[in-house]
C-alpha cells in the first residue's frame, strides 16, 4: 500500500497492518472502512465517541448495506480503535452480526464438463481445471510456480495460501498432461532470466506486471466467458469450481476427512456443510413415505431349544 500524500494517523495504522503481516487485501479493507466512517464523521475518526460508534452503525443499517459488508467494515474500525488508537471503550461498542448460512451453489458433472469444453484458450481450460480438478482457489491458481508441480509424488504443493497454511493437492494424469500441453505454449519472452522452478504457470503479458503472474480479476473474466458459453444459467461465480470439487467428491464417497485436507480447512464442520449440497447423497436417501407402502417384514419366532435325552444326561462327564 502506498504511504504517500497520507495523513499520519493512516499511516500509523498500515505500520501497524504491516507489523502484524496482514494480507494486502486485508489491509485495503481496514483502509476503506476507516474511510467510510471519516465520511460519515466529516472528520478525523481519531476524535470519535461513543455515540459517533452508535449513530455510525446505525447509519449503515439504514444504507441497506448486506451484513458480510457491515461486518467487515466494523472489523476494519476495531483494529483502528483496538490497536492504533488503543480505545479500547470504543472498540467494545462495535458489535458483529450473524450472517446467514446459505448453502454454497455448485455445478452438475454435466456443466463442468461443458464448461471445460468450451473454453476460450488452453491458457483458460488448463486454469479452470486446476480450480474444479484440484478445488484451488482462485489466488491459489494465478500464484503457482513450476516448483510446486511434484510429478514424481503425482501432488500440487499449495504455499501459504489462506490463513497462511501449506497443503497438498492431487496432480491426476489429465491435469499433468494439460500442464505439459500448456508448458509447450507458454510464452517465455517476460522470464527467460528467471530460474525456471520459480517461473510463474500463468504469467501476466502486458504492462506493469510483466513478470508477475496474471490477476485473479482475468482468471474470474476467463471464466464467466466459458460459463456463459457453455449455457450455464445459474449466478455461479469461480469460486463454485471449489464447491463443486467438494460436493462431487463426496457424492462418489470420498471420505470427508481427505476432502478437509484437500480443501485446507481447519474445522470439520466447515467441510461438513457440503452434505447439505450433495444431491446426489440426498436423492438416494429413502423418505419415510415410501417405507410405508412396503410390507412389513415378519419377525421370525424363535425354535425352541431341543431337550437333551436322559441317555445323553445320565452319561458320566469325559
Amino acid at each position: 500500500m502506498t504511504t504517500k500524500a497520507i495523513t499520519p494517523l493512516r499511516q500509523r495504522m498500515i505500520e501497524d497492518m504491516n507489523a502484524r503481516k496482514l494480507c494486502a487485501g486485508t489491509q485495503r479493507g481496514h483502509i476503506r472502512a476507516c474511510k467510510r466512517f471519516a465520511a460519515f464523521l466529516k472528520r478525523s475518526p481519531d476524535t470519535a465517541t461513543l455515540e459517533d460508534i452508535r449513530r455510525f452503525q446505525l447509519h449503515l443499517a439504514e444504507t441497506g448495506l448486506s451484513i458480510c459488508t457491515r461486518n467487515i467494515t466494523m472489523t476494519g474500525l476495531r483494529f483502528l480503535f483496538r490497536v492504533t488508537l488503543r480505545r479500547l471503550d470504543l472498540a467494545a461498542e462495535m458489535y458483529h452480526l450473524r450472517a446467514p448460512q446459505k448453502i454454497p451453489l455448485v455445478i452438475s458433472t454435466d456443466e463442468a464438463k461443458r464448461l471445460l469444453a468450451v473454453a476460450t484458450s488452453l491458457k483458460a481450460r488448463v486454469m479452470l481445471s486446476l480450480s474444479y480438478g484440484c478445488g484451488l482457489r482462485a489466488g491459489e491458481v494465478v500464484r503457482l510456480k513450476v516448483k510446486h508441480i511434484d510429478s514424481a509424488q503425482k501432488i500440487i504443493r499449495v504455499e501459504q495460501s489462506k490463513g497462511r497454511k501449506d497443503r497438498n493437492v492431487m496432480l491426476s494424469p489429465e491435469m499433468l498432461d494439460l500442464l505439459r500441453q500448456w508448458w509447450k505454449v507458454r510464452p517465455l519472452r517476460y522470464d527467460t532470466d528467471t530460474p525456471v522452478q520459480e517461473r510463474w504457470l500463468f504469467p501476466a503479458a502486458k504492462g506493469r506486471r510483466v513478470g508477475k503472474p496474471i490477476t485473479t480479476r482475468q482468471l474470474n473474466r476467463l471464466f464467466h466467458e466459458a460459463a456463459e458459453a457453455a449455457g450455464i444459467r445459474k449466478s455461479v461465480t469461480l469460486h463454485a469450481l471449489r464447491h463443486s470439487f467438494a460436493t462431487h467428491l463426496l457424492e462418489r464417497g470420498t471420505d470427508i476427512r481427505i476432502i478437509q485436507a484437500l480443501l485446507g480447512h481447519d474445522k470439520l464442520e466447515t467441510t461438513a456443510r457440503y452434505t447439505r449440497v450433495a444431491t446426489g447423497m440426498i436423492a438416494n436417501v429413502t423418505s419415510p413415505l415410501d417405507l410405508l407402502s412396503q410390507p412389513r417384514k415378519k419377525s421370525k419366532k424363535p425354535q425352541p431349544k431341543a431337550q437333551p435325552t436322559n441317555s445323553e444326561t445320565d452319561q458320566p462327564p469325559a
